[in-house]
């Protein structure tokens, strides 16, 4: 099946540089987990936390700005962002 990929809105210099330190973290923190032994409990435990808070944290910015710019969404589609542009795309699969 093909993917599609539409422009559904933009957003501020501002909104990006928060979802792209959001992002950024995100996928920092996923490399940390590849690489720190899970014996090591309270640094893992605390990377497992931090893991989930900043997924909670970029899970709500894609909420808020949904609802704030009104984009279009489908059942199997899911945003991603042009960090360049700051342009928001409706990708299907």
């Amino acid at each position: 099946m093909m993917k599609t990929r539409k422009q559904v809105g933009k957003v501020t210099a501002e909104e990006r540089d928060q979802i792209q330190a959001l992002f950024e973290r995100k996928n920092g923190l996923a490399e940390l987990a590849r690489i720190m032994p899970a014996d090591k409990n309270d640094l893992y435990e605390k990377l497992v936390r931090d893991m989930g808070h900043t997924q909670t944290l970029f899970q709500h910015w894609w909420d808020d700005m949904a609802a704030k710019y009104k984009w279009e969404s489908s059942k199997n589609g899911q945003w991603e962002i042009d960090f360049t542009t700051c342009d928001i795309y409706l990708k299907e699969n």
